[in-house]
């Protein structure tokens, strides 16, 4: 056994401290690239210990050669050197994989103290001290408090210069450079409706958002494996980054965990993603290897809360965010209420009598039945229909019923759940949530269906994106085949248009070469294809394709950049070349190809978004009309987590914004857009039209 050293910057008190100098994780004064630092209570294993810092073992990785070290350990250390310090065999970081899910809850139950023990003498495991310090510790409250109050000018001093003359949105500009002094100024084109704080001074005020870099390592078994990611976003789309805009189920990635829509990728392989355009992080996220990827993850915003300690021990029963591997803090502000509860096993292999369950419309783990006299059927807190978010502190928001099986199983007498339930159960229930804005969300009516575009909401492709229309007439035998299958349809996913996925090298198009893979169906011999469902777009094809004479009209979509659209067509020729299965309606195009469409082509939909004056919609946009790129639609960027957009779920990173409460985005510039958002306190219409990322 070892006792570990305790390496105190300001334990003993807090005078020395300050909210820009301490650590917002472990609460002690670091290096921003140190690791961070516990006050153990307890001798730790020495198998528990990292042989290069000494310490306990933090985000532990696993050698080849069996040995294991802090993540941050051996990066730092593998910078400099290529072998395994303890046996000195040729290492890269590439070659290990985080430690077990054992080791991990192990170091997670680690008894620590709260570092400010001169006013704060708590004691708890160490996946507990993060939000024991953000929600409860009072000296981290107090030194938050003191930051702001520092940064931020009375906004009395505010609203008195506006009466002498300064209009709301230079008020607003001033008050934002006041709090953000060394902030750089955003980039062109970004707005963040989602991050305006309330100058309602009965409102909590929000923090700036929080991001954390990642690294997370995926391995091919099989080179035409997909991850499992739809992206969005390039160099050359409005969004410019490269962002996740779904995590397909039962997928590579889905079973690693720890990426999730919103999440920026920067770099795959040490090659920056920043500055190429979409075709081409396309081309390196399908490379047949071990992808060891940099990600950017958003962690959500922070209350900066103004009640006592008193008010907030007089409310003992009120559920605490629980932090997650993305740093999301699930908000009590949810369509349904969030409970935690913890069943209290008698042996480690006792079972917990639940049925766990997934279900077809939406991502995550439900109850679908407690076992009677199971222990949680005996506990009675846990209810059929509940969302399971975490368990023990492990994200589930888009878990699986096995990993969640596997957690379980894997603790040792304390099982603690996070759940959310329904807002209509919760109400059965007398919860205090029937009157919320989430509650009446969770309720709400059918989506609204699918329409073409308004006239009024007509509009260009983005610049940089265009489209072609094109003909092919030809004579044919009655019986022979055009030679192409088609996806798509009015009644699909994504209402996309009928589109075509493969040209077979036995048909007449192909040997015509002006039909190509991806060409959007238009019209056959006369008949309009573009507002059916797949089946009567088969039956259409069908008809027409046996009479001796056909005319085919199609539209085709590309980039104006050359190195771009010559980048795609090698993709699609790459497709096609490893994909000559009769499964070819799995295939979809690039993102960047549905772009180029015109707007009578796309099918928007109304989605409601509701919430408190207290809150933000939570969202970031980009688009509008700049003088350097011209006039370029509003798409979504960011959804943050915690926020009505996220809770709801039908927004998506890379959606189009084309309406606001039906008054149409066209033309519009940040600064008419955004007093159109701010002024919608509690429900806001948005028509978006949803295109699928492109799939990796």
């Amino acid at each position: 056994m070892a006792t570990t050293d305790t390496k105190v910057a300001g334990g003993a008190g807090a005078a020395g401290l300050s909210w820009a100098r301490v650590c917002k994780e472990c609460g002690q004064q670091h290096e921003g690239s140190d690791c961070h630092l516990y006050e153990y209570r307890d001798e730790v294993d020495d198998e528990l210990i990292c042989h290069i810092c000494l310490q306990p073992l933090l985000k532990p990785m696993d050698t080849p050669c069996g040995h294991t070290y802090c993540f941050h350990c051996l990066s730092n250390f593998l910078k400099e050197q290529d072998f395994c310090p303890v046996d000195r065999l040729r290492l890269q970081l590439h070659q290990c994989r985080p430690s077990s899910l054992l080791v991990r809850n192990l170091l997670d139950k680690l008894s620590v103290a709260c570092p400010h023990s001169a006013e704060c003498q708590q004691q708890m495991q160490r996946c507990e001290l993060q939000p024991h310090l953000h929600n409860r510790c009072p000296v981290f409250r107090r030194l938050r408090e003191e930051a702001e109050k520092r940064k931020r000018p009375s906004w009395n001093e505010l609203k008195g210069r506006k009466g002498e003359g300064e209009t709301a949105g230079d008020a607003k500009h001033s008050a934002t450079q006041s709090r953000n002094p060394a902030r750089d100024p955003p980039e062109p084109g970004l707005i963040n409706p989602a991050y305006e704080e309330s100058e309602d001074d009965n409102t909590p005020l929000r923090s700036s958002l929080v991001a954390e870099a990642i690294v997370v390592e995926l391995f091919r078994g099989e080179p035409e494996e997909d991850l499992g990611l739809r992206i969005v976003g390039g160099k050359d789309t409005p969004l410019g980054n490269i962002v996740i805009q779904e995590v397909v189920r039962d997928t590579l990635a889905a079973a690693d965990g720890r990426l999730a829509p919103g999440d920026h990728i920067l770099e795959v392989n040490d090659v920056s993603l920043a500055s190429v355009p979409h075709a081409r992080a396309i081309a390196v996220l399908r490379l047949p290897s071990l992808l060891r990827l940099t990600v950017m993850q958003e962690k959500g915003f922070k209350s900066r809360e103004r009640q006592s300690d008193h008010h907030a021990s007089s409310c003992p029963a009120a559920p605490q965010p629980f932090p997650d591997p993305h740093g999301n803090a699930t908000s009590n502000h949810n369509p349904g209420t969030v409970l935690q509860v913890t069943l209290m096993k008698s042996l480690r292999t006792e079972p917990l009598g639940i049925k766990l369950i997934r279900k077809s419309e939406e991502s995550g783990v439900f109850i679908l039945d407690l076992l009677s006299g199971g222990l949680a059927a005996k506990d009675g807190k846990l209810r059929k229909n509940d969302k399971v978010l975490a368990i023990n502190g492990h994200d589930l928001r888009h878990g699986t019923p096995e990993s969640a099986a596997q957690i379980i199983q894997g603790s040792e007498v304390r099982v603690n759940f996070v759940v959310m339930r329904p807002a209509a159960d919760a109400q059965e229930e007398g919860a205090s949530s029937r009157d919320g804005p989430h509650g009446r969300a969770n309720r709400r009516a059918p989506e609204p269906q699918y329409f073409k575009r308004r006239s009024t909401y007509v509009k260009d492709p983005p610049g940089g994106f265009s489209s072609q229309e094109k003909t092919v007439s030809l004579k044919k035998e009655p019986r022979l085949s055009l030679g192409i299958t088609i996806a798509g349809g009015r009644d699909c996913r994504s209402r996309l248009p009928v589109y075509i996925t493969s040209v077979q090298p036995v048909g007449c198009l192909h040997r015509d070469g002006t039909i190509k893979r991806g060409d959007v169906l238009l019209s056959i011999n006369g008949v309009d294809l573009t507002q059916l469902t797949y089946n009567e777009a088969v039956s259409a094809l069908k008809t027409q394709t046996a009479q001796s004479q056909v005319a085919l009209r199609v539209i085709q979509t590309h980039s104006e950049d050359p190195e771009e659209d010559a980048e795609a067509a090698n993709q699609d020729q790459q497709d096609a070349a490893d994909d000559p299965r009769e499964d070819a309606l799995n295939w979809t195009p690039l993102w960047t190809r549905w772009l180029g469409l015109p707007s009578p082509m796309h099918w928007c939909r109304d989605i409601v978004l509701q919430k408190t004056n207290n809150e933000s919609w939570g969202f970031s946009i980009v688009g509008g009309y700049e003088e350097s790129h011209g006039q370029q639609p509003f798409f979504i960027k960011t959804i943050v987590p915690g926020t009505p957009a996220h809770f709801d779920g039908r927004l998506k990173c890379g959606d189009e914004i084309v309406a606001v409460n039906g008054a149409t985005t066209v033309g519009m510039n940040n600064s008419s857009l955004i007093p159109m958002l701010k002024l919608q306190k509690n429900k806001v219409t948005l028509t978006v039209v949803s295109w699928p990322g492109s799939l990796v």
